[in-house]
C-alpha cells in the first residue's frame, strides 16, 4: 500500500526530509575503507574539532592546509621509487645513443636490473641517473615522457600498473578533508615535474598543488617557439628538512596536518604539529606483507625508525595498514 505523505511535506519540504533521513546513512559511509579504529577516530576527531563554527579549535578555511607525503604514502613505495623506475626505463629506451653506459655505473646497473648495485650508488649515482634521463628536454617533452610511461608500465612485482597502487583509504582521506574546507598539497621528494603530471587524475591534487625536487630550468626559443628547459643541474631536494623549507617558500602557511611514512617526512611533520592548536600528524606505517609490503627499520626505501620511535611522545598517530585499512588499493 502507498504511504499517504501529507501535503505539509510534498515538494521541497519533503526533499529535505527525505535527506535528513538519510544523513546517518552517509556518515556511515566516511572514510569506508578504514577499519574503526585509534587512527581512524583521531582522524575524524581532529577534523570536527577545526571545523566546528565557535569550537575551541576551529580553524578557517584558509588556515586549513593538509600536507601529504607521496612515496609509501599515497602510492607504493616499494622495491623502488616509481620515478626511479621511470628512470631506469628511461636509461633502457635512451641506451642506443650511450654506449659509454654498458660499463659505467649507476648506468650499468640500471641496465641489467642490479637493484642492490644501484642501491650502493647511493644519492649521488639516483641523481646521476635522473639528471642523465630527466634533463636536456624541454618541459612538455618530459611531461609526455611521464604521460607515456604510466600507460605501459607495471610494477614487477604487483603485475599492476602504477597508477592502480595508490592507497584507496588515503584517496578517500584526499576527499573528506577537501569536502571539509581544506587545501591538500602533496609534499613529496620525488620530481615535482613528474608528479604533477599524474596527481590531479590521481589524487584530485591540481599540479599547482604539488611540492617536490626539482631541476633547474630556463626559457629560451626553440624553432620559433618559447620553452621551459630542464637543465641537468639540481635545483632543490625537497625531503627531510628541505620539505618544511618548500612548504613556507611555496605555500606561505604552516600546515595544521602532516602525513608521511619515513623518516624523510620527520621535519616536516616536526615543524606542522609543534605550533599552537588542533594538529595532526600521522605516519603510515608498512606492517602488511601479505597485501602490500612490511618494512621499516633497515629499509633501503622508505626507512622509517626515528619517527616510529618518537611518534608517541610526539602525539603522532602511527597508521597500521594491516590493522587499520580494509582495502589497500582501489577494485579493479
Amino acid at each position: 500500500m502507498k504511504p499517504m505523505i501529507p501535503r505539509s511535506l510534498e515538494g521541497g519540504a519533503l526533499a529535505l526530509v527525505l535527506s535528513l533521513a538519510s544523513l546517518p546513512a552517509l556518515a556511515a559511509e566516511v572514510l569506508p575503507s578504514w577499519n574503526d579504529g585509534v587512527a581512524k577516530a583521531r582522524i575524524l576527531a581532529f577534523v570536527r574539532a577545526v571545523t566546528e563554527p565557535g569550537g575551541k579549535d576551529f580553524v578557517p578555511p584558509a588556515e586549513r592546509i593538509a600536507v601529504f607525503d607521496n612515496d609509501g604514502t599515497l602510492w607504493s613505495e616499494q622495491p623502488m621509487y616509481f620515478q626511479l623506475a621511470f628512470a631506469i626505463d628511461r636509461v633502457k629506451a635512451l641506451a642506443p645513443q650511450h654506449p659509454e653506459w654498458q660499463t659505467t655505473q649507476p648506468f650499468k646497473a640500471a641496465l641489467e636490473g642490479d637493484l642492490k648495485t644501484l642501491a650502493a650508488s647511493g644519492e649521488k649515482g639516483l641523481l646521476e641517473l635522473v639528471m642523465a634521463t630527466h634533463a636536456g628536454n624541454t618541459s612538455e617533452e618530459f611531461a609526455q615522457a611521464v604521460r607515456d610511461w604510466v600507460k605501459t608500465a607495471r610494477h614487477p612485482w604487483l603485475q599492476r600498473p602504477y597508477t592502480e597502487l595508490t592507497f584507496q583509504p588515503m584517496r578517500e582521506l584526499l576527499d573528506h578533508l577537501r569536502a571539509n574546507g581544506f587545501k591538500t598539497w602533496i609534499v613529496s621528494g620525488g620530481g615535482v615535474e613528474f608528479l604533477r603530471v599524474v596527481s590531479e587524475a590521481l589524487y584530485g591534487v591540481p599540479p599547482e598543488q604539488v611540492i617536490g625536487s626539482s631541476v633547474q630550468t630556463k626559457y629560451e626559443l626553440r624553432n620559433g617557439l618559447p620553452v621551459i628547459v630542464r637543465l641537468p643541474t639540481i635545483d632543490f631536494i625537497d625531503d627531510k628538512a628541505g620539505k618544511p623549507v618548500g612548504i613556507h617558500k611555496t605555500i606561505g602557511r604552516r600546515p595544521i596536518a602532516a602525513l608521511g611514512n619515513s623518516d624523510g617526512d620527520f621535519q616536516m611533520l616536526e615543524w606542522t604539529t609543534s605550533a599552537p592548536g588542533a594538529r595532526l600528524g600521522v605516519i603510515v606505517h608498512h606492517d602488511d606483507a601479505e597485501r602490500e609490503f612490511a618494512y621499516d627499520r633497515k629499509s633501503h626505501v622508505g626507512r622509517l625508525e626515528r619517527a616510529l620511535d618518537e611518534a608517541g611522545a610526539r602525539g603522532w598517530t602511527v597508521l597500521s595498514i594491516r590493522q587499520d585499512w580494509k582495502q589497500v588499493f582501489p577494485s579493479r
